[in-house]
């Protein structure tokens, strides 16, 4: 019965932003518990490698392009995807991107990039996806990514930190709105991952040492750790959990640092 509860045959799934990174990891993590696969990049040349290795292994992928900056790409893009699975019973919202500036530097086109691709653009691939799919069958799960800065603030981030914030009040706001549909919603805040957006601070064995500390269970996060989390989201294992924000960040939010006991 517990197995049963995380198995996905037979849902159909889509990942937005997975062309690298976390991204293609959760999508690994859903077509293994069995669900079928829409993946998205904004060239979906770029998800040839990774579609092929999906499908090789048995899921049935599909890649389509998705700019989430443009209302007319999302519409596109949500088109194709209803057409190819008329049932569309996961979103995982994890296209984003980040701009690292201190915050007396960050410009006009700085601060509109973040937003309006981590809240903007997950908010109208959610509106695109429900309306074609999830509240017409009366199902959906929907899982937007966050990040620790959802609940925290660190300097030079300060878009991606609003950003991230709005994506966990959006969640709260979207799980009120699609309840009665049977549609649950909740935010995935990982930690502090490792990254090709964040790699060049891990080039810093002071900043790596600095991180740690803060962290209880002294390292950074490895993308596998969020495959258990993400498809217990998608799952019916989390049925009656909705408006959540799930922190998956080795226990950083809990503002602790390591201290000497004499």
């Amino acid at each position: 019965m517990t197995t049963q509860l995380f198995d996905l045959t037979g849902k159909t799934a889509v990942v937005t932003g997975t062309s690298r990174g976390l991204g293609q990891y959760m999508a690994r993590a859903l077509a293994k518990a069995g669900a079928n696969l829409i993946l998205t990049s904004r060239d979906k040349s770029s998800l040839t490698d990774f579609q092929t290795e999906l499908n090789d292994a048995g899921t049935k992928a599909l890649a389509l392009d998705l700019d989430v900056q443009s209302y007319d790409s999302i519409q596109t893009f949500a088109d194709a995807a209803a057409s190819e699975f008329p049932k569309i019973d996961i979103l995982v919202n994890n296209a984003g991107c980040n701009v690292r500036k201190p915050a007396a530097e960050v410009s006009w086109d700085d601060w509109n990039l973040v937003v309006n691709t981590n809240l903007r653009g997950s908010f109208f691939v959610a509106q695109a996806v429900a309306n074609r799919s999830m509240i017409p069958n009366n199902y959906g799960r929907v899982i937007n990514i966050g990040s620790v800065t959802c609940v925290a603030g660190y300097a030079g981030i300060t878009p991606y930190c609003a950003s991230r914030g709005g994506v966990k009040q959006m969640t709260a706001s979207l799980a009120d709105d699609w309840g009665p549909h049977n549609i649950t919603v909740n935010c995935l805040a990982p930690g502090w991952f490792k990254t090709k957006q964040n790699a060049v601070l891990y080039e810093n064995p002071e900043w790596v040492e600095y991180i740690c500390d803060r962290i209880p269970l002294n390292r950074p996060g490895q993308p596998n750790d969020l495959d258990g989390t993400v498809v217990f989201l998608a799952s019916d294992a989390s049925t009656y959990v909705t408006g959540q924000t799930l922190l998956v960040d080795g226990g950083i939010s809990t503002g602790a640092t390591k201290a000497t006991v004499d």
